[in-house]
């Protein structure tokens, strides 16, 4: 495997572990659950500041009903529960940072190195990247950039922040609509601005909506999004563009949802089997990529059948963790145990 271009990044820390996973989504954070149990260590690789990935960085508090033993379960909260789950085995995070380099060593091993420098050994690479990095598309508004994470949001981390405030929410989709209902309640106004009069979000959703403007409890206005009214450097307004002319709303929160450009970023590089230049393919009886030692789990692979849920994620996470194993420990005999009835499991967990 080829190296993407890293000569010029200095090294400022050196690691060596068994499994380099990167991504500290749910689905990574549930592989290195599944390493440690069979004695594995790993180091977790992410572009986020912190872990959870999409799932805790676009909808903490909104629930999620198919986890399996969990009715529902917020994003933020499933995250918490993960690293609680992983907590024994004591990962070592490397987090606000992407993968540049994925190479193959004379010896089998792999080198991973960040942008950051870091560089570490591997016996083993799990890419659990989801869509790869994801960047919010943003509107073309003079002085956007000085308000983003006080006046302007690209998601709601924690509600309490936008309680008893004016809300502006700009989009038609399916984010747009779940955080109009969401915020609605807590909001002291809320105003839905879309360019068209038809939605691109659930039925359900948008009936639920349209309701709540019928009621007046919230507004809805069709036009696009035109100017920010910011004085002092803090949001005040608004201006939306209509046939009518412009309109000024008073707002101290802006939430627009113009979707989400994915990037692969250097997994292009990574002379990985790809499907459309976007997936990675892999088989199904461990989820190994096209170069061996390499496991790909989670929203980034695709093999026939595949269904993009957690749920599917955690199932491919335990089978590629068997597969690691053969790598990272080769000559042992992996044994089959169950942490019901198993004392070394139960010791690894700490529970003994």
């Amino acid at each position: 495997m080829a190296a993407a271009e890293d000569a010029e990044i200095p090294i400022r820390e050196r690691l060596s572990t068994d499994v380099v996973v990167i991504g500290a989504g749910p689905v990574g954070l549930f592989a290195v659950f599944e390493l440690g149990l069979l004695g594995l260590e790993s180091v977790v690789i992410d572009s986020l500041s912190r872990p959870g990935g999409q799932c805790a960085e676009l909808y903490p508090e909104k629930p999620i009903y198919d986890i399996p033993g969990l009715p529902v379960v917020s994003g933020q909260e499933l995250t918490d529960r993960l690293l609680e789950q992983a907590g024994p085995f004591e990962p070592a995070f490397r987090l606000g940072q992407r993968v540049l380099t994925l190479a193959t060593r004379d010896d089998g091993r792999f080198r991973v190195v960040s942008e950051d420098g870091v560089e570490v050994d591997a016996a083993a690479v799990f890419i659990a990247a989801g869509c790869g990095s994801f960047v919010p598309r943003k509107p073309k508004l003079a002085g956007l950039d000085a308000l983003e994470g006080t006046g302007v949001h690209y998601a709601v981390r924690r509600k309490d922040d936008f309680r008893s405030t004016d809300i502006v929410v700009v989009g038609g989709g399916d984010s747009a609509m779940d955080w109009v209902l969401t915020l609605l309640d807590s909001a002291a106004s809320l105003t839905l601005v879309h360019r068209r009069d038809r939605f691109r979000a659930a039925p359900a959703s948008v009936a639920e909506v349209m309701a709540a403007v019928d009621a007046g409890r919230m507004r809805f206005v069709l036009g696009e999004l035109a100017g920010l009214e910011a004085p002092d450097g803090t949001l005040e307004a608004v201006e939306v563009s209509t046939k009518e002319g412009p309109v000024r709303l008073v707002c101290q929160r802006l939430l627009p949802f113009f979707g989400l450009d994915m990037r692969l970023g250097p997994i292009l590089d990574w002379q990985l089997d790809l499907e459309n230049g976007k997936l990675i393919k892999v088989d199904t009886e461990k989820f190994e990529t096209s170069t061996p030692g390499v496991f790909a789990i989670g929203d980034i692979n695709t093999y026939p059948g595949k269904l993009k849920l957690i749920l599917s994620g955690f199932h491919e996470a335990a089978l590629a963790s068997h597969g690691a194993f053969h790598h990272a420990r080769p000559g042992e005999k992996l044994r089959f145990q169950y942490t019901t009835s198993s004392s070394e499991l139960q010791k690894r967990l700490k529970v003994a």
